[in-house]
């Protein structure tokens, strides 16, 4: 059937089908109130599909609302709080939205698979029951603003007094999402129509504010570094043993780091004391030759020689024996990675296993990237934002910066900046990471927003 015009000589008291109540008046007005009562789109859209079944009994409800112009979108579906656009059902919802919207819905219309082409007609009896009626949302000038579909099961029939009313609260929902909307783009209509009388003003008020000068500033990130570490390398080629210390672990002077394997050392000791008592037993078998043999008296000279130089190899591999062990020549915090990281493995004369540094001497570690770098004077101000206390910056005065970039542990090419902190402040902890913003000298604000653009643009244009 095709729903008729309300006629205004409804039965109050009279039953609908299977016993259920007629809607009457009195649900119309109830749900004018709630439409009253919503104070935003998406709280009337949301009475719209779901109280409506006051009035009939459908199996879903679907409200599409033209929130910009010329694109109509779905928003609200019946039993759920929001909408999922990226569903199967809503996806193929939309598909048929495009059917539905290009049809003439001057009147409520009724669709079934039938009025659709055949991959809609193929979804129809997944997605939706028997049959869809839709009606337009109407402005008070009659302009459509939205779409209120309603699906029933394939045997519903509507009675006169609920056709009725449901052409009613259509009107009732089309008010309210017309007067909701038109709230919101007068409340736009003005601040712009203001706008555009002031455009003179407003446009004084910019150019001021672009030439007002700020500082210049630039972000990297930043970590807490001793300013003069001690370097703790290893004294000779082999494979650390052991790890005495861990990271952050404050050491007095004398304590032992780490300790490379003395295998390879105590077997050459061990063969340095075998050849040096065999050096020895010659020059002495020699020496006693040499009373009766002038022979004997000239390899002695050669073997006594033989003798001092197996002594002095046998010193030499004590003394490394003894530097196997490496202590710490002064009083700080070591400073390195993981102990795991250095057990067994092989290290090379000279190569760096730790730093040694003065818990009073922290200082900061900017590395500023190129493309943000600015121009830098020793002490402009540098503001420390720890990750452990990003609210509470610490303030540092910048006391050098490189000559040249390099990589930063991010594979970024940086410019080096150190900086000391304030005189008086609590220093943080050595190894604590964060960013840095480091300031500048003044500029205009329209070259503060500008300075990257143009850099970009005389480097493509070659100026």
């Amino acid at each position: 059937m095709d729903p008729r015009r309300p006629s205004l000589h409804l039965a109050t008291t009279a039953t609908g089908t299977a016993g259920i109540p007629r809607p009457t008046y009195e649900t119309l007005a109830y749900l004018a109130q709630r439409s009253r009562e919503a104070a935003d789109v998406e709280r009337l859209a949301f009475v719209a599909a779901n109280e409506t079944f006051q009035i009939a009994r459908y199996r879903q409800a679907f409200v599409f609302l033209d929130r910009e112009p010329g694109v109509r979108r779905l928003q609200a579906v019946s039993g759920v709080s929001s909408v999922a656009e990226d569903t199967p059902m809503l996806g193929w919802i939309d598909r048929l939205a495009k059917v539905v919207h290009a049809s003439d819905l001057s009147e409520p219309r009724w669709f079934g698979p039938d009025d659709v082409d055949e991959p809609l007609a193929e979804g129809w009896a997944q997605w939706l029951p028997g049959s869809l009626l839709v009606y337009a949302l109407p402005d008070p000038q009659g302009k459509s603003v939205g779409t209120l579909w309603l699906a029933f099961e394939e045997d519903t029939d509507l009675e006169d007094d609920q056709a009725a009313l449901l052409s009613q609260v259509a009107e009732v929902y089309g008010y309210g999402f017309w007067a909701l909307q038109r709230n919101r783009s007068a409340l736009g209509a003005n601040l712009f129509g203001r706008m555009r009388r002031n455009r003179w003003w407003l446009a004084v008020l910019a150019l001021i504010m672009l030439a007002l000068p700020v500082r210049m500033s630039a972000l990297g990130p930043a970590e807490v570094v001793p300013l003069q570490p001690f370097s703790v390398a290893s004294p000779l080629d082999g494979v650390i043993r052991s790890v005495a210390v861990t990271p952050s672990q404050t050491v007095r002077k004398g304590d032992v780091l780490f300790s490379l394997e003395d295998t390879t050392l105590r077997n050459r000791r061990a063969v340095a004391q075998k050849q040096l008592a065999v050096s020895r037993a010659d020059a002495l078998a020699a020496a006693q030759k040499a009373f009766d043999s002038e022979q004997s008296k000239g390899e002695l000279a050669v073997l006594n020689g033989r003798v001092a130089e197996r002594e002095a190899e046998l010193v030499y591999v004590d003394e490394l024996l003894q530097r196997l062990d490496v202590r710490a020549e002064r009083d700080g915090v070591v400073v390195f990675g993981d102990a795991s990281d250095w057990q067994g493995k092989p290290v090379v004369t000279g190569e760096r296993v730790m730093l040694l540094a003065d818990p009073g001497d922290a200082g900061v570690l900017v590395w500023m990237p190129v493309a943000d770098a600015i121009s830098l004077e020793s002490g402009a101000e540098v503001r420390l934002f720890l990750k452990t206390q990003p609210l509470q910056p610490l303030v540092a005065r910048l006391q050098q910066a490189s000559y040249q970039s390099t990589l930063s542990p991010e594979g970024v090419a940086s410019y080096r900046v150190r900086a000391t902190f304030e005189p008086g402040a609590d220093l943080p902890r050595i190894g604590l990471q964060g960013t840095a913003k480091v300031y500048g000298d003044r500029a205009p604000l329209f070259y503060y927003f500008l300075r990257r653009p143009i850099a970009s643009l005389r480097a493509w244009a070659g100026w």
